[in-house]
């Protein structure tokens, strides 16, 4: 269920209620009775995972770590063999 936030216009009170989304918004304030009105707030958003910063915003011993392991995978893996050319005719 949503949040809304809604202020009363009489005690400028400011609240939150959790509401169905087919609910009517609320008309008056539960504390004096004045009327109230729904505010716009910015929308709830949850990161998951092992968070974007460290993928993103790498330290400099995480960049230092990251270079050590790929030239540690370079060096055990074997290097590729060139491929033969084919010999080309010489005119003379």
């Amino acid at each position: 269920m949503p949040t809304y936030e809604y202020q009363c216009e009489r005690c400028a009170r400011v609240f939150e209620v959790r509401q169905r989304i087919s609910d009517l918004p609320l008309a008056a304030c539960e504390k004096c009775g004045g009327p109230v009105r729904r505010l716009l707030a910015p929308a709830p958003f949850i990161l998951k995972g092992s968070g974007f910063y460290v993928n993103d915003y790498p330290s400099e011993s995480r960049k230092k770590a990251r270079e050590a392991e790929k030239k540690g995978t370079q060096e055990s893996s074997p290097a590729p063999q060139p491929s033969p050319t084919p010999a080309s005719p010489s005119s003379p």
